[in-house]
């Protein structure tokens, strides 16, 4: 998350004890990020990211010519296959992609339509093979984010930087800046910063929802979009078919 946080960003991402180094004329090149030397600069330096404290990828964020980069996000979190083709609740993830990253980055809200016919959770042997004569679709909205203002997310990001502002009054004040996609107790678990965040989300399915009924699809019923209808969903099982007749798989 702090990856993508920053790859919506703009340097410098850590705090002026951590300074980084962007080179001055950035590689185009995909394979070699913009650092003056991997091996040798400081352990501080952002170059490399992990997802559970014990491996180590290249951080994407390393490349100036990433920096605002177009993110795909599939807020679900899972492959959710309905045969209502409802949605899942969403991960409260999609909100801090919106909420902390620099400048409010273009949001298209999307509807794919198709991926269950291609490679349903049920079929069976050969389950690699993609089913052939399968028509798949992909429906887009408007731009409900970016830099003109109005939108709800330009209102929930206001909202946000009050909360910045008010931790770190807490945590001492100083006019240091925050680690980029580094939230501290406060704003991770705050109530209202949760708050904020289920907000965010529920927006971000709100424009989704627009889309599909542009598809032609009727709507939802609204407790599709709340945690405590999923909790429920199969009685405790993770993946495979639920009760209500979808079938789900982790990612």
């Amino acid at each position: 998350m702090t990856e993508a946080v920053r790859l919506l960003s703009y340097p410098p991402f850590t705090t002026p004890e951590q300074p980084l180094s962007p080179a001055s004329n950035p590689s185009k090149s995909l394979s070699s990020p913009d650092i003056v030397d991997p091996f040798t600069s400081p352990t501080t330096h952002t170059y490399t990211y992990t997802t559970n404290g014990h491996d180590t990828f290249p951080a994407p964020s390393a490349f100036s010519t990433r920096h605002y980069s177009w993110v795909h996000v599939f807020p679900e979190g899972r492959v959710h296959q309905h045969p209502r083709k409802t949605m899942r609740y969403f991960k409260w993830g999609v909100a801090r992609l919106i909420l902390e990253p620099d400048v409010c980055p273009d949001i298209i809200p999307m509807w794919i339509e198709g991926n269950n016919e291609i490679m349903h959770e049920a079929r069976q042997w050969p389950r690699f093979v993609p089913r052939v004569g399968k028509r798949c679709a992909v429906w887009f909205g408007e731009n409900v984010g970016g830099k003109g203002e109005g939108s709800v997310f330009h209102e929930l990001r206001e909202r946000w930087r009050v909360l910045v502002e008010a931790s770190r009054q807490k945590e001492g004040g100083g006019s240091g800046m925050r680690e980029v996609g580094v939230l501290e107790d406060q704003l991770r678990y705050g109530r209202e910063a949760v708050e904020l965040r289920k907000e965010c989300t529920m927006a971000v399915r709100r424009e989704v929802l627009k889309v599909r009924r542009l598809r032609g699809l009727p709507d939802e019923d609204p407790k599709e979009g709340l945690v405590e209808t999923w909790a429920q969903e199969g009685s405790g099982k993770r993946e495979g078919k639920m009760g209500d007749g979808s079938w789900v798989k982790d990612t």
